[in-house]
């Protein structure tokens, strides 16, 4: 099959990290795969050294961003248009937000249109869409002025633009906007149940056009133990003294990651664990004022930052950990859940979106949203009992092995596709 994929941005993220091992394992078992894709502009990272040496092809549109932009949106729309039409896919796979409005919109519209336009290699930017005369995405010779039958149109939801934590105004508007979009696809792929549900409560799709795929994760890194003197090395790094136990939070420090509620619960224990240390990986643009926080609460000893970590070294931070905590306040379903529990480490989650899908009394604590004193009741349990943490890790790890595995999560978008593309 051809397939194109269109997602915003490729930032460090799980939607991202998912759609990369989409088009890497669908391309391997030989379908014609591209990616369509907005500069990775932000705090955040980028994944494009990802996409290197791959066997799929890249296009990065300069205007396609996460914010709304008329302007650029517009620009965006059309040059995603004459892309569509020179590659003729069978299947456009759209993900998040913007990318997934404005390929869905561009998909339903390509019904007997025109192919007039190619590029060419595995990274083409924008710009390289000018000449007529160059050869097709593929680098054979272009084709022009082919009928373009209209795609089969997937969107996945990796979790939902409307939430309780903005104006019932924006909501509205989110909602009229993906039931509009809705109404222009063939199918969705959830990465939770909860996500199916709270689309289907909102009206968006209709219960035949869910399926759930858990988000994968590139499992071998995960399960590989790592020495013990690659964990004192890391510790030091970061200047956690030795025989403390870490908690850590893996989360872009920005706004509804929940960082406020941690510092909070971190300012209590500390008081009654004096071998302790949180250890925040990531950045965003919270980070100078969580860092403020911490200085001024005197605790600067016990939290730690990383900053932003590959995702290569993802698995030693968590391996170097003793529990995972993740205080979201909205997530599809947080992949760094799963891949704690892959490392043999109990995770502490809100009870929000798809948490309660992976994380439950045999394999971590589930706990009540923004509620300090369950998240700081949680944290004392496990730092206490170490046998407990041990039983809890185990036990997650043979959970979630088969669930995320990256064939699991491709064998069912490729059986969507094969559905679709046979109607």
């Amino acid at each position: 099959m051809k397939v194109v994929h269109i997602i915003t941005r490729l930032i460090l993220g799980g939607a991202q990290e998912n759609t990369l091992i989409t088009c890497k394992l669908l391309a391997e078992r030989g379908h014609d795969v591209t990616l369509i894709t907005g500069p990775a502009i932000g705090p955040e990272g980028e994944l494009f050294n990802q996409t290197k040496s791959q066997k799929y092809k890249v296009i990065v549109i300069d205007q396609l961003r996460r914010a709304i932009e008329p302007i650029k949106d517009f620009i965006s729309y059309k040059k995603i248009k004459r892309y569509l039409r020179a590659i003729q896919p069978d299947i456009v796979h759209t993900h998040s937000a913007k990318a997934g409005i404005l390929g869905r919109f561009v998909a339903h519209s390509l019904c007997h249109c025109e192919a007039t336009l190619g590029g060419r290699g595995n990274l083409i930017h924008e710009p390289e869409i000018a000449s007529s005369s160059r050869p097709s995405l593929d680098g054979s010779p272009r084709n022009d002025r082919v009928k373009q039958h209209r795609p089969k149109i997937v969107h996945t939801i990796h979790g939902l633009a409307f939430h309780p934590y903005q104006s019932n105004l924006l909501n509205k508007f989110y909602i009229a906007v993906e039931k509009s979009a809705a109404k222009r696809t063939d199918f969705f792929i959830s990465v939770a149940d909860a996500m199916t549900e709270q689309a289907l409560t909102a009206g968006i799709g209709r219960p035949e056009q869910f399926v759930t795929a858990y988000s994968a994760i590139e499992e071998d890194s995960f399960l590989q133990p790592i020495s013990q003197e690659q964990i004192k090395k890391f510790r030091r790094k970061y200047e956690i003294p030795e025989g403390s136990i870490v908690l850590v939070i893996i989360a872009r420090l920005f706004m509804l990651k929940g960082h406020d509620y941690i510092i909070e619960s971190a300012k209590r224990l500390a008081k009654q664990f004096k071998n302790v240390v949180w250890l925040f990986v990531g950045d965003g643009n919270l980070s100078d004022d969580y860092k403020q926080q911490v200085r001024q609460l005197g605790l600067s000893d016990r939290i730690k930052f990383t900053g932003l970590l590959s995702p290569s070294r993802i698995p030693l931070a968590i391996q170097s950990s003793d529990i995972l905590v993740h205080c979201s306040l909205r997530e599809g379903l947080a992949r760094t859940l799963p891949q704690a529990m892959l490392c043999g480490k109990p995770a502490i989650s809100f009870d929000v979106d798809g948490a309660r899908e992976v994380v439950n009394e045999n394999t971590g604590r589930l706990i009540e949203p923004k509620s300090v004193e369950q998240l700081t009741k949680a944290c004392a349990e496990l730092i206490k009992d170490k046998d407990l943490r041990e039983r809890l890790g185990r036990t997650g790890r043979e959970f979630v092995k088969e669930k995320f595995a990256p064939e699991t999560m491709v064998d069912t978008i490729e059986a969507v596709y094969r559905k679709l593309i046979q109607k």
